[in-house]
Parts: structure tokens; sequence; C-alpha cells
């Protein structure tokens, strides 16, 4: 009773695999955080690979990589549709969709990233000049406006969503660092239930509430990985 008590107040769950615990299933929408590699939820990744969940659909800016990230859950066919905006550095993902494995809700960046900000605004859809005239605005709704076309796009919302800060308190108040910041704030609004892989934890309080990117009223559960692999995708150094 204690500890369930104290869960509870702090909203912290021992493991990736107990965070998920009664929250994924099958055929669920997944928003994940992350900017090609940067700030993606290892941990949770890895847990819901073995938690056998399939028929997801992902959304996400990027696909992961072959053997890390979303590529994991590629690789044991758990993911069905993808709606991304960068999948270029994933063969099994290219594999896949070009023999019709994987389906493919392909998103300008920015529109992505409007979409689940107005997931998690209750902003229905939008117009944005962005895609029109190419096969992004195929069978969407179009209007001018002052002169210029705009695509009709909808909003994003998600079951779950899976997101990685750098520090957060037991209340579930996240600071992210640099890029991380670019999705996972938008991904953590956007699902009805928010998961939080933090590397840092502290008490409430510890925190400066000026520091503070998303309140905890956005977080379900946080789960403590101090130590994650933080791969990056492309290393490039100067010869000498």
């Amino acid at each position: 009773m204690a500890e369930a008590a104290t869960r509870a107040k702090t909203k912290l769950f021992p493991s990736a695999a107990d965070a998920l615990k009664g929250v994924v299933a099958d055929g669920q929408t997944l928003a994940v955080g992350g900017f090609g590699l940067c700030g993606i939820p290892e941990a949770l990744i890895e847990a819901l690979r073995d938690s056998g969940v399939k028929g997801l659909t992902a959304i996400s800016n990027n696909a992961g990589v072959d053997g890390f990230g979303l590529g994991l859950l590629l690789g044991t066919r758990q993911i069905r549709k993808m709606i991304s905006s960068y999948v270029g550095e994933n063969k099994e993902f290219e594999r896949q969709y070009l023999s019709g494995e994987l389906e493919l809700e392909f998103n300008p960046q920015g529109t992505l990233a409007e979409r689940l900000r107005a997931g998690g605004a209750g902003i229905p859809a939008f117009f944005t000049r962005t895609g029109f005239g190419t096969i992004v605005a195929d069978g969407k709704e179009t209007r001018e406006f002052d002169g210029h076309h705009y695509v009709l796009e909808t909003a994003l919302k998600a079951d779950v969503s899976l997101v990685k800060a750098w520090k957060a308190d037991q209340a579930g108040n996240l600071v992210f660092r640099k890029t991380a910041r670019n999705f996972n704030p938008a991904c953590a609004m956007a699902g009805a239930v928010c998961i939080a892989e933090v590397e840092q934890l502290v008490e409430v309080g510890d925190i400066d509430p000026d520091h503070v990117h998303l309140p905890g009223i956005y977080v379900d559960r946080i789960v403590h990985n101090p130590a994650p692999e933080k791969r990056i995708e492309q290393r490039t150094v100067r010869a000498g």
C-alpha cells in the first residue's frame, strides 16, 4: 500500500517495462519523441519491443536506424504504419515500404510538428502553404487566402506518448536539452497518456519554474534511465 501511494504521488515506475504495463496494446497509435537519434526514449522503445504489442501506428519525426530506436520495432514487424518526416536512415524501413508491408503517411517536418502541436492544443485542423501542388496535398482540401494557396492538415493525437527528457522532478515537470526539445514536448501533449524517460530525477521544487519546458500535468508516468546510449547517426570528423 505504501509503495502504491508513493508511486501515485511521484509518477515514478521502477522500469520501462513496468511503465508500459496496462497502457500499451495492439493497434494503438503512439507518438514517439526524438529528432534523428537525439532525444529518443531508448529504454521505452526496447520495452515496447519486448512487450510484443503489434499493429502499431507510430508518429515520429524519423524511423530510427536499423537495429536501434524505432528500427527495433520495424525489425520485429510491430509497426504497421509510420507517420513521419524523415525516413532515410533505415534500410529495413525502405524494404518494408517498397514491398507494401508498411504504410507511410509522409509529412513535411514543420507540418508534422504543427499537427502534433494542434493535437495537444485541441485544434482539429489548420491550413498551411507547405505542400501545396505536391503529392502531400493529394486528396486534401485546399483554399486560397490573400492570393496564396493552402492545404488543410488535420491534427495528430496518440493513445500513448513516449518521450525522452534530460531532467524531471517527481511531479513530472520536464526539462529537455537542445535538439531533444524539437519534437518531444509536442509528442507529449498529443498523447492521451504520456510516459517520460529521464536521465536526471530530482525532487519537486529543485527545478526553477522558469526552466520547465513541459509542465507535469502532461506527464503520467516517469522512468529513470541515467545512462542512455545516445547513439550518433553519422559521425563526421575533419581529417588530420
